[in-house]
């Protein structure tokens, strides 16, 4: 099954949802107002847009999440990757390499993550 495209403001949903969860929908809604300055109704909203789309389920008003932060956040790459890069994944490592300096410590770590995955 593909992972759903999720939004940016679905996003930083998310990211207070996997922090708390399982977390009661009323709770989910004072933490939406604190944290992205939401009414209830946008909250609610959002919970069941989600719900739809397989990305979250609400039952009992206790919210979970199905699909896990690690999972969006390859699916984004995947597609950033595919659409500007022409899915060239050395293209994208170059071109961020060209603007953001790494110290030796970073290098290793990405150099280790690349051998973990051949």
């Amino acid at each position: 099954m593909e992972t759903p495209k999720i939004f940016e403001s679905e996003y930083r949903f998310c990211l207070i949802l996997w922090e708390h969860e399982p977390v009661r929908s009323k709770e989910l809604v004072k933490l939406c107002e604190e944290k992205l300055g939401w009414k209830s109704t946008t909250t609610y909203t959002v919970i069941k847009r989600l719900s739809e789309r397989g990305i979250l389920k609400n039952e009992h008003t206790i919210v979970t999440s199905l699909i896990s932060k690690d999972q969006i956040q390859e699916a984004e790459m995947e597609e950033l990757i595919d659409k500007k890069f022409e899915g060239s994944l050395p293209a994208f490592i170059a071109a961020f390499g060209r603007h953001k300096k790494l110290s030796e410590e970073k290098m290793k770590q990405l150099k280790k993550l690349i051998e973990e995955e051949v």
